[in-house]
């Protein structure tokens, strides 16, 4: 709008600019999804605010204050303004909150006559979610308020929405119980039937089932939400997450494509850092890749995380070395996933080979994706959010390696990880399967045997992953494959079975269920697995190894 536009004093054109500018942010919202809320707003403030809310429920943060402050810029006594910004400050399901700047926000909140009961009650739910105590204290203060909000206004999507959401972020992952997700499902699940274009409803259903077992349950959903959402690259990337755990490789491929598309778009439309883009769904779709045996394309994307963590700072507070801890992720996985070891000291090189002095203290580690570490606020120490993983996956993958080699230093990197990690449970399995391998090696496959069946417990304690192995060569994988070096194929079965139960349609434990049923005998089991992964790698690259070992086989089996 121009300046001449702007000294135009009739009434007319007030009213004519108000709505157009109105109907363009509704249009900007629908892209986001559909939301309602009535609030005590203009309606110039009332459409900043729907687009904020649409973009909270799927997790773009940055739009939604960008869109919160827009709202109280127009109107600086809108309050409803004020609680939106200050929700944007709490990420419940990534374990972060930017508590003080939260705070700050929260003290513009006043009474004024315009406030309705809802919105009071909204209002002083956000007070309680940055209020007094620990973040679990206050997580569970909140989810109580939002609770009574869900059930004095049961007409307001929203509040189930919200509730849904609350619930989930108060699960932490050392609780075995499924209590919690499984009531934050069923309330999504509602909100979802009675508005299917509903963010919230679809974004929060693929988390409450985001597991092999109950994933089934949120496909449609999955199916539904980049369309409800598009504008939004989290939105884009979240069905994959379902796609993932029931083994649909080339629709998880499409998404995380497509969400880091989106967001790169975003980066350069708004003229943003290269820190806003979707790294999350980088990680994804390079795991997703190395399942079809797309090395060579997952490789590029390796390149682009060292490329990028080399010439460029994160910027985002609340996850400190969230560039290292990716790139950790994506570079062992890479080597694991495709088996070579070579690369351990190329893509992990020791401290030693670059000149770096190793850090040992919690604050140099990483933030693993989004969520599994604890939970780290603004107004506390940093160090808190660090998982370390940038440190310990370098130290086990090259373990493994060397243990795969018959290489001493294998024995060097079983207790190395004890030093830089306090995630007990990844920790110690991946201290268990390097030493496993390396009896393996040595052909004291009893050793090996005992040490893996110690790994497997402390996996299974863990349950399932949401998303790529967080434990980088999955425990029964690696004792199947023990097993058929030690000539026990029909007992690498059963481990690969359990693999694929676990993360279906995984590639190695297709490749290990098919050698088994060869090596045993059992030629209509391994026809089967050879002719599913021949099937998922028809993009793979053509010069693979295992592709020409598919291939030999099925060429023998079939008549």
């Amino acid at each position: 709008m121009t300046n001449a536009h702007i000294k135009w004093q009739t009434r007319f054109l007030v009213v004519v600019l108000v709505g157009a500018l109105a109907s363009d942010v509704s249009s900007q919202t629908s892209q986001l999804g559909k939301v309602e809320f009535q609030t005590s707003g203009s309606e110039k403030a009332q459409a900043h605010f729907l687009r904020g809310l649409a973009a909270l429920h799927s997790f773009w943060y940055e739009e939604a204050l960008e869109a919160f402050r827009e709202s109280t810029r127009i109107e600086p006594d809108f309050m409803m303004g004020y609680w939106g910004e200050a929700m944007a400050h709490n990420h419940p399901l990534w374990s972060e909150q930017d508590t003080s700047a939260a705070r700050e926000v929260i003290k513009k909140i006043k009474e004024t006559p315009q406030l309705t009961p809802r919105e009071r009650a909204y209002l002083d739910a956000v007070k309680m979610l940055y209020g007094d105590g620990d973040k679990r204290a206050r997580d569970t203060a909140y989810s109580a308020a939002i609770e009574k909000i869900y059930r004095d206004y049961a007409s307001d999507l929203n509040a189930a929405a919200f509730y849904s959401l609350s619930l989930l972020g108060l699960v932490r992952s050392e609780e075995k119980s499924y209590r919690l997700q499984a009531r934050a499902g069923a309330i999504a699940l509602d909100v979802y039937e009675k508005d299917p274009n509903h963010p919230g409803a679809a974004h929060y259903i693929i988390h409450a089932f985001d597991d092999p077992e109950h994933a089934i349950l949120a496909l449609p959903a999955a199916r539904r939400y980049a369309g409800i959402a598009p504008e939004a690259h989290h939105a884009r990337h979240m069905p994959s997450h379902i796609f993932l755990q029931l083994g649909m490789w080339p629709e998880a491929a499409l998404s995380n494509e497509s969400a880091w598309e989106a967001s790169e778009s975003w980066m350069k439309r708004k003229n943003l850092s290269t820190s806003v883009r979707d790294y999350h769904s980088l990680h994804w779709l390079l795991y997703v890749y190395l399942q079809q045996g797309r090395y060579r394309k997952a490789e590029e994307l390796v390149a682009l995380m060292k490329k990028t963590m080399s010439e460029t700072s994160y910027e985002n507070k609340l996850r400190p070395g969230y560039y290292e801890n990716n790139y950790a992720n994506m570079a062992a996985a890479f080597i694991v996933e495709t088996e070579r070891w070579n690369l351990a000291s190329t893509l992990f090189p020791t401290p030693a080979a670059t000149g770096q002095v190793p850090a040992t203290s919690p604050a140099s580690g990483a933030h693993g994706g989004h969520g599994g570490a604890q939970p780290v606020s603004s107004d506390g120490p940093a160090t808190v959010r660090a998982s370390n993983r940038s440190q310990r996956l370098p130290l086990f993958v090259r373990g493994l390696a060397s243990a795969l080699g018959g290489s001493g230093v294998a024995e060097e990197n079983v207790t190395k990880p004890r030093t830089v990690s306090r995630d007990t449970e990844s920790k110690t399995t991946g201290e268990l399967e390097i030493a496993a391998v390396a009896a393996s090696v040595k052909r004291d496959h009893e050793q090996a045997a005992e040490l893996m069946k110690q790994a497997l417990r402390l996996e299974e304690e863990m349950g399932p992953p949401s998303g790529p192995p967080g434990i980088i060569k999955p425990a029964h994988e690696l004792f199947g494959e023990i097993l058929l070096r030690a000539g026990k194929p029909e007992a690498a079965a059963e481990q690969f079975k359990v693999s694929l139960l676990r993360q279906p349609n995984r590639a190695r434990s297709l490749l290990g269920a098919a050698r088994a049923a060869a090596q045993s005998g059992d030629e209509r089991g391994a026809t089967v697995a050879y002719e599913r992964l021949l099937e998922q790698w028809q993009q793979a690259d053509k010069d693979l190894p295992e592709l020409r070992e598919i291939q030999d086989y099925l060429k023998k089996a079939r008549p």
